[in-house]
C-alpha cells in the first residue's frame, strides 16, 4: 500500500522531500490534475490557522487541488468527503479526537488505500495509520514511560485499533518529544506487535525508505528476554 508516514514538524526546506512522492502518487492515480483531500480537526478561528500551515506545505510542493475537510471536534468524519478523492493526506493535532472521529471510516479508507489511493499522515495522521494506534496517555501500569506533555489528556498510554495500513504502532515527534521510550514500553508489554517512532522533518515512505532530517527508530520485541524489546535507529539516507 502507498503509505507515507510523517512525524510532524515544519520545515518549507523539506516540503519537495516529504510530501513530493505523495502528490505524485496521487497525480498517477488521477486522470487529470489529482484532488488530495486535506482532513484536520477542528473549526473554530485558531484550528483554522492551524490548518493553513497544512496548505501553505503542501502548495509548496503544487501540482494537485487540495480540498480541505475540517471536522468539527466531537463530530463524526463524513465519509462521503471520501468520493472522487486521488489522494489522502490526515493531518495532527489531538490524536484521540482524531481516532474518535476518522473510526467509523476507517474500513473505508482501507479499502481505498488498498485499490491504490495513497495515504499520508502526518503526526496524528501517521499515529492512527497502524494496526495498533497509540493515541496518547504517558504512564504504563502506573509508571511513566515518556514526558507528560506528550499524554494527549490521557494518563495511561492509549493503544486503540488504528486503520490498519502498516502493522504494528507508529509514535511521532519521537526525539523531539521523547516518545521513543512510550513505543518501546508499548512493545515491550505487548501492546502491540512492534512499532516505528518518527522524528520530526522525517518520513517513512512505501518503500521502507527514510527521508528527512531525522530517524525513524524501529521496535521489535526482544524474543530472548520476555517483557523487553529491541531498539534500532534508521536515519534519512542511511
Amino acid at each position: 500500500m502507498d503509505v507515507h508516514l510523517i512525524g510532524g514538524g515544519w520545515d518549507d526546506d523539506l516540503a519537495p522531500a516529504l510530501y513530493g512522492d505523495f502528490v505524485e502518487a496521487a497525480a498517477r492515480r488521477a486522470d487529470a490534475t489529482p484532488r488530495i483531500l486535506l482532513v484536520v480537526m477542528g473549526t473554530d478561528p485558531e484550528s483554522r490557522e492551524y490548518h493553513e500551515k497544512y496548505v501553505h506545505t503542501l502548495g509548496l510542493v503544487g501540482g494537485h487541488e487540495l480540498v480541505v475537510e475540517r471536522v468539527p471536534e466531537g463530530s463524526p468524519f463524513d465519509e462521503a468527503a471520501l468520493d472522487g478523492v486521488d489522494g489522502l493526506f490526515v493531518g495532527g493535532g489531538p490524536t484521540p479526537e482524531y481516532h474518535a472521529s476518522l473510526a467509523g471510516a476507517y474500513g473505508r479508507i482501507r479499502t481505498l488505500v488498498e485499490s491504490g489511493m495513497p495515504y499520508a499522515g502526518f503526526s496524528a495522521g501517521a499515529a492512527i495509520a497502524g494496526s495498533h494506534a497509540v493515541i496518547g496517555g504517558w504512564r504504563l501500569d502506573g509508571r511513566a514511560v515518556c514526558p507528560e506533555d506528550s499524554n494527549e489528556d490521557l494518563d495511561a498510554v492509549a493503544v486503540v485499533e488504528g486503520i490498519g495500513l502498516v502493522p504494528g504502532s507508529v509514535d511521532v515527534h519521537a526525539a523531539q518529544w521523547g516518545n521513543v521510550s512510550r513505543l518501546v514500553a508499548v512493545v515491550a508489554a505487548g501492546l502491540a506487535p512492534s512499532g516505528v517512532a518518527i522524528d520530526e522533518g522525517t518520513r517513512l515512505g512505501p518503500d521502507g525508505r527514510v527521508v528527512g532530517a531525522g530517524r525513524v527508530w524501529h521496535v521489535t520485541p526482544d524474543t530472548s528476554a520476555p517483557g523487553g524489546a529491541l531498539l534500532r535507529a534508521e536515519a534519512a539516507g542511511q
